[in-house]
């Protein structure tokens, strides 16, 4: 383990909160490192502790939560905005065509965040057979 990446009497074992590490989409481990580099793409390690973010499979757990949400809120919406103000179609059309995917984009990057986040903090990994 590099000096940097050794876990110091301010950096507990198990890291941050997962909850807190996610939604300020930060490195689930020191809690000040950005763990993304573009808006959804991840960091190959923490510019601050060094922790390096192979160990990440989120897989489309992510995306399959984001589908769930959205589909909620967003058919919700649509329904509460039919029934108390009955605009045309076309109002409907550019209202959830535009606020669908800046929903989507901004759930997806605090999902994986959050997932990276609980992934670390529970330690979890590839299951293994036993060599017993």
């Amino acid at each position: 383990m590099s000096e940097a990446a050794k876990p110091s009497p301010e950096m507990p074992p198990r890291g941050v909160s997962p909850l807190y590490a996610g939604v300020m989409v930060k490195c689930p481990r020191c809690g000040k490192g950005s763990l993304l580099h573009t808006f959804l793409n991840l960091r190959d390690q923490c510019s601050v502790c060094g922790l390096n973010y192979k160990f990440v499979d989120t897989g489309d757990g992510p995306a399959v939560f984001a589908i769930f949400i959205l589909g909620f809120l967003v058919l919700g919406g649509a329904l509460w905005v039919e029934f108390k103000f009955e605009p045309q179609l076309w109002v409907h059309a550019v209202l959830w065509g535009v606020v669908t995917p800046i929903l989507a984009i901004g759930l997806l990057r605090l999902l994986k965040a959050t997932l990276i986040a609980l992934q670390f903090y529970h330690r979890a990994e590839e299951g293994r057979l036993s060599e017993d």
